[in-house]
């Protein structure tokens, strides 16, 4: 009988410490997540309290993901571990201990792209017979830091169609949703409130952007300047209108998204589109993409909301792909805060 894949994936690119493990066929048998609240009361991620916590954490997550996976260290068949992009000192982190590891158990290490995660998480599997994408097909991946159209030929063999030129879709939901005095990450606020808002309540600016290119600049400088006019007349403009007012945003923004989506399809003729990404749990986002996809009678791929922050599992089938190709990674590689698909 064969020997079984067992990869385990370290995930610390920014203030989420994962691990999870998968085997043949990408089926997913764990997936441990440890979260950070110290950086809510910043605002944002301060990176040195991220390190600090991914030192933290990394040992009894990593050994909770290999119990829960029902397996002993010792039988793993390599460590994939998010190499950027990501913060520096998060990712020393991840990177240091998969290097220690692997020399440990005598096992190779497989440097992931966080992004290609991303683009890939549609491949894990809870159940075997669960559906994945076929090529070519593609990823609309939406995130704080990323908002990019990808074409998906293959696990290593993507090209980006489309990028943000300036903010990122995920970045103008946080940035407006700190204006309206919401708590970090913005995200999810901004979201639980359109719900019961108004989408239509207010009109804000929209890119005029050649090509497959993105742009939310303008519209967190038209959303601020509405809010500003506002509150000259009415100081509680905010309160009264908060609902209304996080619809409007989040509609504006899935507008600008699926229009350079729609010609992304049109354009390649691929007939899969999925999404990935931090904002693809963003429920607005997800019903329209998957309305757009049923009305272009087209395959729509809308991974689990477990699937689309920051996640080791999505490290893993990377590597687990990388692992079939025998595509390893050098100990002397150090990890890096930028880099595109």
């Amino acid at each position: 009988m064969d020997k079984k894949t067992y990869i385990l994936g370290i995930e610390s690119s920014c203030d989420d410490t994962s691990a999870a493990v998968v085997t043949d066929g990408g089926l997913l048998l764990s997936n441990v997540i440890a979260s950070q609240k110290v950086h809510e009361e910043y605002g944002g991620v301060v990176p040195e309290l991220a390190s600090r916590a991914h030192q933290q954490n990394i040992v009894p997550v990593v050994q909770t993901a290999i119990k829960r996976a029902g397996i002993d260290k010792s039988e793993l068949s390599a460590i994939a571990f998010t190499r950027g992009p990501g913060l520096l000192g998060s990712l020393l982190v991840g990177t240091s201990f998969a290097k220690g590891m692997s020399l440990g158990l005598r096992i190779p290490i497989v440097d992931v792209n966080h992004l290609h995660g991303h683009v890939l998480s549609h491949f894990v599997r809870q159940n075997p017979d669960d559906r994945v994408p076929e090529f070519p097909y593609l990823c609309l991946l939406i995130s704080g830091g990323n908002s990019q159209i990808v074409m998906v030929r293959g696990y290593n063999d993507m090209e980006i169609l489309g990028r943000t030129i300036d903010d990122a879709a995920g970045e103008a939901f946080d940035k407006c949703a700190k204006t309206m005095g919401l708590p970090y990450p913005g995200g999810p606020h901004i979201d639980r409130l359109a719900a019961e808002g108004n989408p239509k309540a207010f009109k804000f600016s929209k890119p005029h952007i050649p090509g497959l290119d993105y742009s939310f600049s303008g519209l967190k400088t038209s959303f601020l300047y509405t809010l500003r006019d506002a509150l000259k007349t009415d100081p509680e403009f905010i309160e009264k209108n908060k609902a209304d007012l996080a619809a409007s945003l989040q509609a504006t923004i899935i507008d600008i998204l699926l229009d350079k989506l729609s010609k992304a399809v049109d354009a390649t003729g691929v007939r899969t589109v999925a999404i990935g990404g931090g904002v693809s749990a963003n429920s607005g986002v997800r019903a329209a993409v998957d309305r757009f996809c049923r009305e272009r009678g087209i395959h729509a791929f809308i991974p689990e909301r477990a699937f689309t922050t920051d996640n080791a599992a999505m490290v893993a089938i990377a590597g687990y792909f990388k692992y079939l190709d025998r595509d390893f990674c050098r100990y002397d590689e150090t990890p890096y805060a930028r880099v595109t698909i």
